[in-house]
């Protein structure tokens, strides 16, 4: 458990990404471990084959080179090491993250069908499975916003517990504030319980952060039940925060349900990180 593990992509290198990882090794002071993966050429016979799959080790092996000399302009001092892995990125990478701190992953805005049944997908499958918490840079972090935020989703879960431990010790490397959001949408019926339900869930939410604190008093917690979309509020959150943190909700089925809706939506729309923590246990 002392490396960050940056998923590398031969195709197109997300530098937010990799600025992402760097810094957050240093903040941790752990290792960066650079990881591609290079698929296997299923859809070629024979030398055309070999051929393509020599191209694509020659291309990996350059956005590895290139992704470990930026990661030494950025940060001279920090300790990295780097992969070069034949297989599907996804398995590649969810392997790999067994052992690791938390993965971190670019995003080049695939759709949700490709995403889900794409062979080049990556970010759902490994938010799903992966043992550890996955970070997708779909958009840099919003560091020039006052005071520094990070937002945790919650809605009572053991997932959501997760995420908030998370959330909290994140806050407080960064010396920033916590929002911790519990996101009630709107009832099809008018009738929804009114002030009761409203304290009801106010009451879950300050259950959920109770405890943390005390255990970490550096971090101011601020809790907020909105009303809404659980994807458009929470999405709306993510134009002024650092990162939006959010538990993953199930363990079985494919991977948009093992991470639920509002988490595989907050994928495609989030405006800064999205950082999905697994259940006590990983898988």
């Amino acid at each position: 458990m002392n490396d960050i593990l940056l998923g590398v992509d031969p195709r197109e290198q997300s530098i937010p990404a990799l600025v992402w990882a760097a810094d957050e090794a240093v903040r941790r002071g752990l290792r960066l471990r650079l990881v591609v993966a290079v698929p296997p050429a299923h859809d070629r016979l024979g030398y055309d084959a070999f051929s393509h799959h020599s191209a694509l080790r020659l291309r990996a092996e350059s956005a590895l080179a290139n992704a470990e000399d930026l990661v030494r302009t950025l940060h001279g001092e920090l300790r990295t090491t780097t992969e070069l892995v034949d297989g599907v990125a996804a398995t590649v990478l969810c392997d790999k993250a067994e052992g690791s701190v938390l993965v971190v992953l670019g995003s080049r805005r695939l759709g949700r069908a490709a995403e889900f049944l794409g062979k080049n997908s990556v970010t759902v499958p490994l938010s799903a499975r992966a043992a550890c918490p996955v970070v997708v840079v779909r958009e840099p972090e919003h560091t020039a916003i006052h005071p520094r935020t990070l937002v945790v989703g919650v809605d009572g879960s053991d997932s959501c517990r997760s995420a908030v431990a998370y959330a909290v010790e994140e806050a407080s490397l960064r010396e920033a504030r916590l929002r911790a959001v519990w996101v009630w949408p709107r009832p099809v019926l008018a009738h929804d319980g009114g002030g009761s339900a409203l304290a009801e869930r106010r009451r879950l939410l300050g259950e959920s952060v109770a405890g943390w604190a005390e255990r970490y008093p550096d971090v101011v917690v601020a809790e907020e039940v909105l009303r809404g979309h659980p994807v458009e509020r929470l999405a709306m959150t993510s134009q002024e925060s650092l990162a939006v943190v959010v538990g993953r909700r199930g363990r079985g089925g494919y991977p948009g349900q093992r991470l639920g809706s509002t988490v595989h939506g907050l994928l495609h729309h989030a405006r800064c990180p999205v950082i999905t923590v697994p259940r006590p246990g990983g898988r």
